[in-house]
């Protein structure tokens, strides 16, 4: 095993020492004259297309880009910041239309609903909890709805109150959906 590696040392110190003598001066010659005096046809550039002109006569109407309402915008009547402090309540882990009113249930002049989540479990709410995920607050328990206000973004990055209604799933009778705005 020995042998063979001195055996392969030896060829490739063999090739290293041939590169040693190499004339670079000679080679670098020969590319100088190249890059001087290229050999061979170039072939002539094709001819520039001519281009009809056109005047614009649309400067005086409005810019497709710039808005349309120059006046500023009136301002909404932003909501306060939702309390990012404030702890989670389970409901709000649930989109506000993956929830359902199963019930209401009034206990000593307190209104309750039930409400059952996705995981098949049902809570309680009173007025002042929260539910979905766009900061949904209980502000009426009615006898087949939950009425609640939620706070969503605006167009301009702000916050907006929109209230919200989580009804009972409609009887035979009943032709009234069971989300309304």
């Amino acid at each position: 095993m020995n042998r063979l590696l001195l055996v392969g040392m030896l060829i490739a110190s063999g090739l290293l020492a041939g590169c040693q003598g190499a004339d670079l001066g000679a080679l670098e010659t020969q590319l100088d004259a190249l890059r001087h005096k290229p050999e061979g046809q170039i072939a002539a550039l094709p001819q520039m297309p001519q281009y009809a002109t056109a005047d614009y006569d649309q400067s005086q109407r409005r810019s497709p880009f710039v808005a349309e309402h120059d006046e500023p915008v009136e301002p909404v009547d932003r909501a306060p910041l939702p309390d990012a402090d404030r702890p989670r309540q389970p409901l709000e882990a649930f989109e506000l239309d993956s929830l359902t009113l199963v019930g209401t249930l009034t206990v000593g002049n307190t209104p309750s609903g039930l409400v059952a989540a996705p995981d098949g479990r049902v809570h309680r709410l009173f007025e002042g909890d929260y539910l979905g995920r766009d900061y949904g607050r209980v502000v009426d328990v009615e006898s087949r709805a939950l009425a609640l206000v939620e706070t969503v973004r605006d167009p301009q990055g702000g916050w907006t109150e929109r209230r919200q209604r989580l009804a009972m799933a409609p009887q035979e009778s009943d032709g009234a959906s069971r989300r309304q705005p």
